[in-house]
């Protein structure tokens, strides 16, 4: 690693040829001296919470399938990584090129099917392979401590048990799965019938059981669980909304109906969006 490199002049002409570049020498004159006041104020610590945002505005783009918005939520996010290396470079750490020459370095290593001799047949060779190779990096703190601490919970159920399934800890069959989910569900309405009012620590426990379950039912069907509740999420949003235009459409507000007629706007706005003959 190398320390801080001398201040760069930045120029306000990409130059097509070194892009990146540009963008280093974007990040190094937002924190100079007479930068940007707020650029200067950034921490490690306070950049986090930019760059988890513009990660899910990624994955936003991603599912809104437009080319140009994706590729400027791309440049929004590798920009947060530009900059935490252009923090870091200040600290004397590491700077943006180490960041690309360390990544390479390990895409390479972890890619011997490529980039060496070994032989896989399937996607799941890959990954078998894959963390074995991680095992033998040592990670301190065994095969789970690569699985970030601030995943979302179900993201982070699906990571937990890829990894153990990785090493032959996995269920036969996704079969095998849903047996042990209808396993945890009993545990859980036995938990909540034996809770008087609320919910009891044993309830909490019993659901987080049947919620890691279905994290684990999900990879061996080959869903990602995030993605099919974001799904869920998305579809009740949609119907929600169909509910509260039929409720105009009435005069009403949906506070002011009951429970059989909240029902029966649900029974419609669900009938609105399916096909004719499912």
């Amino acid at each position: 690693m190398r320390g801080p490199a001398a201040p760069q002049v930045y120029s306000c002409a990409v130059s097509h040829e070194h892009p990146f570049e540009a963008l280093r020498a974007l990040s190094a004159r937002l924190r100079a001296p007479d930068g940007c006041p707020w650029d200067r104020e950034q921490t490690l610590e306070s950049l986090t919470t930019y760059i988890i945002e513009e990660a899910y505005e990624v994955v936003d783009a991603v599912e809104g399938h437009d080319a140009r918005d994706l590729a400027a939520e791309l440049g929004d996010l590798l920009f947060q990584i530009v900059f935490a290396a252009q923090v870091a470079e200040e600290r004397g750490w590491f700077d943006a090129l180490d960041v690309c020459r360390m990544i390479h370095a390990k895409m390479v290593a972890r890619h011997p099917h490529v980039f060496g001799d070994v032989e896989v047949t399937s996607a799941q060779d890959v990954v078998r392979n894959w963390e074995a190779l991680k095992q033998r990096e040592q990670r301190a703190g065994g095969a789970l401590a690569g699985v970030p601490r601030q995943l979302p919970a179900l993201l982070k159920a699906l990571r937990i048990t890829e990894k153990a399934a990785a090493l032959g800890f996995d269920w036969q069959r996704a079969a095998d799965v849903v047996v042990k989910l209808e396993e945890e569900v009993q545990e859980l309405r036995d938990e909540v019938q034996a809770a008087a009012v609320g919910a009891s620590e044993g309830v909490r426990e019993e659901l987080g059981d049947v919620l890691f379950a279905m994290a684990n039912l999900a990879r061996q069907l080959g869903v990602d669980p995030e993605a099919a509740l974001q799904g869920a999420n998305n579809k009740f949003l949609r119907r929600f909304a169909t509910m509260e235009e039929l409720s105009r459409e009435r005069g009403v507000a949906l506070s002011g109906l009951t429970l059989a007629e909240l029902d029966e706007l649900w029974a419609q706005a669900k009938a609105a969006e399916t096909p004719v003959g499912t």
